[in-house]
């Protein structure tokens, strides 16, 4: 697939069609028609809403739930294994702190697979429920009893459930933006380009970052796999913005997404996915947006039950 092409296909969300065949999405991964999805619904770290967040046990509920994919982090540890985790370190959302109490502040990258693999990755959400759905009863007891003992999994876990599930990957890769590309952030890029590879999960993946040089570097080596970059504000002119990285598409946030640079993405080839939208008429009313490729959202069963009450 050349790079043109493959630009097309992430701007109209076929790239992601092709993998949902017998799925959520179309039977004719050539053009939008009838039985093409409005809009994607990507479930943000998982389905972390009523699961673990960057948990596999996330991805099974969104897929669960009807999320055509997940969006997750990735970072680098002490022996170079990827593995999912959001923030710097373990300590919020595994128990790091009671395993290795004397090693604050617990940084992803001063740890090993094999000392991360101990920890406990799902009991923080059963104590704490972040988000009131074991209060109210959306994640059952027996359910959310599951949790515990939840494992952080590594990238090849994450990759290898996604294939399984039939669902599509936004892979967010941390790095240090407006820094030159450090040889473990290049190193981050070589061994996740190597796994989508070896997986044959190309069209299944769109690397992000809001690192310009990871992106950069990750279209140089991988033109074949989608990428974009990640952003905050809106770009004074994202077009150009993605072009002189190689970017396939913007990923903005909720608060900075603006119609006229999006139908000029759009225009362009680019896809457009928006993070993190929540609120019912928040996931409304960017569900309606025409140039607007997927959503990711913490709620992914709220936004398919607007998708599907609106067919």
């Amino acid at each position: 697939m050349g790079v043109e092409m493959n630009r097309v296909l992430v701007a109209i969300g076929l790239a992601l069609a092709v993998v949902f065949l017998g799925g959520h999405g179309a039977a004719d991964p050539v053009r939008k028609g009838e039985s093409m999805p409005s809009v994607l619904v990507i479930a943000h770290r998982g389905a972390r809403s009523v699961a673990p967040e960057n948990t596999l046990a996330a991805a099974r509920r969104a897929a669960e739930l009807g999320a055509d994919g997940w969006e997750f982090d990735v970072q680098m540890t002490k022996d170079g294994e990827l593995v999912l985790m959001h923030d710097e370190a373990l300590a919020r959302t595994t128990d790091a702190g009671t395993v290795f109490p004397g090693r604050s502040p617990w940084r992803v990258a001063d740890f090993t697979l094999h000392e991360i693999q101990k920890l406990d990755a799902g009991s923080w959400f059963v104590a704490q429920d972040p988000f009131g759905t074991i209060a109210s009863g959306e994640v059952p007891p027996e359910k959310a009893a599951e949790f515990h003992g939840e494992r952080v999994p590594t990238l090849r876990e994450a990759l290898l459930l996604t294939k399984e599930l039939d669902l599509w990957a936004n892979i967010e890769l941390k790095g240090t933006p407006l820094s030159p590309l450090s040889n473990r952030s290049k190193d981050t890029v070589d061994k996740t380009v190597a796994l989508i590879r070896e997986l044959g999960l190309t069209e299944r993946v769109l690397v992000s970052s809001f690192d310009r040089e990871m992106i950069r570097y990750l279209k140089r080596i991988a033109p074949e796999i989608a990428g974009a970059l990640l952003v905050i504000s809106m770009p004074s002119d994202p077009v150009a913005y993605l072009r002189e990285v190689g970017a396939d598409a913007l990923n903005p946030k909720a608060s900075a997404f603006d119609r006229d640079a999006a139908r000029g993405l759009g225009m362009a080839g680019f896809g457009v996915y928006v993070w993190t939208v929540n609120e019912p008429a928040d996931l409304s009313r960017f569900a309606r947006e025409p140039d607007v490729t997927g959503i990711i959202t913490d709620w992914p069963q709220r936004l398919r039950g607007i998708l599907d009450a609106g067919r």
